[in-house]
């Protein structure tokens, strides 16, 4: 017998494949099913979505039959197929490219012998009662902020915002709140999500000291730093439920874990969550949804969806609401919609057009084909929680718990008896000797640590001996011949190397244009800080009478794997006495010896074009200075030292308060009155060609031909004019971008759904043919 199928499969964004394909296969197969189908000449991954009561509109004869099935491993469930039907349908991608990226990439290259193979491997039981006796005592905000989330329960179970200072115990409540979930349910997992792979390493030591009577097997790490066969194997454990927690970075997200009942995201302010490249999702705001989708007052293992447009929903009847939702009223004077949360804003159902993913007691609607939705294993009420945690969360967030869709949990001191917040010192450049960069009492203050043994943490976010190179007879400088920016000096190797498309040279031996050889490096880097603090410290010694240890931490001197291990090993030690290095070191590390952190350059940020750029500011001063004093023995010493031309700005006030409401009530004041986010909504078109005016053109005939056609919604969107991007060369790509806004996120959707077609028929026209690519950034964190 033959059966008709629809399987998506990886495609690039803007193809003309974006939905399911349509495939033969001689056997019936249940939706969520990996198999390998022939794409072309190639023979690729995909996953079944739905079945079909026929070919539909392709032929018989036209259609291919499914090549294999990977056998052995479960169906992908439904509420992982919504999850990624949601994400393809809300960031404006096609759904394989979402599917397929979600999975581990050497899945893609085994046949279906390999992978029995692999699943045959026995896994080892280390499992063995739990010890309780090394537990440690919770403090009392620790005990506070678990009843309060326990209690959310049996309420709402709307997600948790953990505000906490920096060394208030939040890890400790995550390891509370997870081992209750699994106490509870010897099937459940739990997924802890931090935002950079440098941090995945000491996390999850952690977590297997304390979940060691699970078995070490059922602790896995899932991130990209892993080898494809390591990020294999952590997959198919969450996949297959033998792994109970799963430590990542965003991409976990989106990994398949059926018994899935907390996640946890930390530092869930930090921009690392945010995509960059492909489809550009935000993977704390997915959490949130997911969360949701998860939690099921009525069955395990949901019900099968449509992957085609649904019905619309009866007029005047609301949507089901998700977490911190609110219900907003159109522009267009419409009845109230309710819209579901995204980080904390309001959020539409995918547009249409889009799949939409069925909502917890909202009855699905039939797949293509007309076959009817079935329930899949009735086992009453499932609920899945999310706690984000931040001592500096996004202004998104903290906007939703002052309002109620989130509920916050605060832990805003320290642990321990005598521990205290490091004393915030602004040092006032335009009182200090010209041109010096370290300030004499800064200077004084370092040399105190080390000479009582004590370490100090420098932090600079440049990396590199100097930014530019430069000759002041003829005014050359060290540009990249490829990007509009410079290439930056590296004096280790004496190259110029380009941080953006990677074009290297050696340091010229005399000025390229004129040819003179005093040419001299402008401006400092990490690697410059270091040779400038040995030349400093070289007097001051330690107290064993040696001298002082300097270290360098960024992304130049941990490029070898392993080697940041290393480092942060040493670090801990007490083998370095002054660290220096950029914001990889200055959050999550919990440093014990450190007492002094300095920041030497921060002015850069204040007066940015990026209306996000001061929030980002604080959260990074303020995580830098959460490693100053962590030993409550060092506590009461501890002092976070800020260089800054402009000690009066408010950011450093409230910095020197460590008062973060005070700054978040004026950012949020400042972006109600512009109506930025969370008031209002954005998405960035950007568009790269061989030249600036077919990148912008392309952009601008697509918005013109938008309001020509009265595309649905543009009355309540601002499309700006396209300008260059910030760096707008790359690699000899010219790249340009197109702001549009609108006070409604519902609109914004329907907009940009609807324009999808006018953008690829008007990349068709014969002027803008040699447009490279174009892509949209729904809620952009760089503007």
């Amino acid at each position: 017998m033959t059966y008709w199928l629809q399987v998506v499969v990886a495609t690039p964004a803007h193809s003309a494949i974006a939905g399911p394909l349509t495939y033969r296969s001689e056997l019936p197969l249940s939706p969520g099913t990996l198999v390998r189908v022939p794409l072309g000449k190639r023979e690729v991954l995909g996953v079944v979505w739905a079945a079909l009561p026929d070919s539909g509109e392709l032929a018989p004869e036209q259609a291919k039959n499914v090549a294999s099935v990977l056998e052995g491993l479960a169906p992908l469930n439904a509420t992982w197929r919504q999850l990624v039907t949601f994400g393809a349908g809300y960031y404006q991608r096609s759904l394989g490219e979402v599917a397929l990226a979600a999975l581990p990439p050497q899945l893609r290259d085994l046949s279906t012998l390999q992978l029995a193979r692999r699943l045959k491997r026995p896994v080892r039981d280390t499992s063995h009662p739990e010890d309780a006796r090394n537990l440690i005592a919770l403090s009392a905000q620790q005990t506070r902020a678990m009843a309060e989330f326990e209690a959310e329960n049996a309420a709402g179970r709307r997600p948790a915002l953990l505000f906490g200072a920096t060394g208030s115990g939040k890890t400790e409540v995550y390891l509370r709140a997870a081992a209750r979930v699994l106490a509870q349910d010897p099937g459940a997992q739990v997924l802890v999500m931090v935002p950079e792979i440098n941090l995945t390493p000491q996390l999850q030591a952690r977590f297997e000291a304390r979940f060691a009577h699970l078995g070490k097997e059922r602790v896995v790490p899932l991130h990209s730093g892993l080898t494809p066969a390591q990020r294999l194997k952590s997959w198919l454990a969450a996949h297959a439920g033998q792994a109970r927690l799963v430590l990542g970075t965003r991409m976990a997200v989106l990994a398949s874990m059926p018994r899935l009942r907390l996640i946890v995201v930390d530092e869930e302010h930090d921009p690392s969550y945010k995509q960059q490249e492909g489809a550009r999702y935000s993977a704390r705001d997915l959490a949130v949804y997911r969360a949701k989708l998860e939690s099921s007052p009525e069955y395990a293992g949901g019900a099968q969806f449509s992957a085609g447009p649904p019905p619309n929903p009866p007029a005047g009847a609301a949507e089901p609401a998700l977490p911190g939702h609110q219900r907003s009223v159109p522009s267009d004077g419409s009845e109230p919609h309710e819209a579901t949360s995204v980080g904390g804003e309001s959020s539409p159902s995918p547009p249409t057009g889009a799949a939409e993913p069925a909502l917890p007691g909202r009855r699905r609607s039939a797949p293509l084909g007309g076959s009817e939705p079935h329930a899949v294993g009735r086992v009453g009420a499932i609920t899945c929680r999310v706690m984000l945690g931040s001592a500096t969360p996004s202004l998104e967030s903290w906007q939703a718990t002052l309002v109620g869709r989130y509920q916050r949990l605060n832990m805003e001191e320290r642990i321990g008896d005598d521990s205290a917040l490091p004393v915030v010192r602004r040092v006032d450049m335009n009182h200090q000797p010209k041109h010096s960069v370290i300030a004499p009492p800064l200077l004084d203050a370092i040399a105190q640590r080390v000479a009582r043994g004590e370490q100090s943490l420098i932090f600079l976010n440049r990396r590199g001996y100097a930014p530019v190179l430069a000759c002041h007879d003829c005014g050359w400088k060290s540009e990249c011949p490829h990007c509009s920016a410079y290439r930056v000096f590296h004096k280790i190797d004496r190259t110029l190397r380009c941080h953006h498309c990677g074009f290297t040279e050696r340091v010229p031996r005399a000025c390229p244009s004129c040819g003179n050889i005093d040419i001299a490096p402008v401006g400092r880097g990490t690697e410059r800080l270091e040779e400038h603090l040995a030349e400093l410290l070289a007097g001051v010694l330690r107290p064993e009478g040696d001298a002082v240890r300097i270290a360098r931490i960024d992304a130049d001197t941990t490029r070898l794997k392993g080697a940041l291990e290393s480092q942060l090993a040493s670090v801990h030690a007490g083998e370095v006495d002054v660290l220096v290095g950029t914001q990889m070191i200055a959050k999550g590390h919990d440093f014990r010896h450190i007492t002094l952190v300095a920041a030497i350059n921060p002015d850069g940020a204040l007066f940015s074009s990026d209306f996000r750029a001061p929030e980002r500011l604080f959260s990074l001063l303020m995580q830098a200075a959460g490693r100053a004093g962590r030993d409550a023995r060092h506590s009461a010493a501890s002092e976070m030292w800020v260089q800054t031309f402009h000690p009066e700005h408010p950011l450093f006030e409230a910095l020197k308060r460590h008062d973060y409401p005070a700054f978040a009530a004026r950012q949020l004041a400042e972006r109600q009155a512009a109506g930025m986010s969370p008031f209002g909504f954005s998405a960035l078109v950007r568009a790269e060609a061989r030249t600036q005016e077919v990148a912008q053109g392309f952009l601008n005939a697509a918005a013109e031909a938008a309001q020509i056609l009265q595309i649905e919604a543009h009355e309540h969107v601002t499309p700006y004019p396209a300008v260059p991007m910030t760096i707008q060369r790359v690699a000899n790509i010219e790249r340009a971008q197109m702001l549009v806004e609108s006070p409604s996120r519902a609109a914004l959707q329907r907009f940009l759904a609807a324009w999808q077609p006018t953008l690829f028929a008007t990349r068709q026209q014969g002027e803008f043919k040699s447009l490279i690519r174009w892509a949209i950034d729904v809620d952009p964190l760089a503007i």
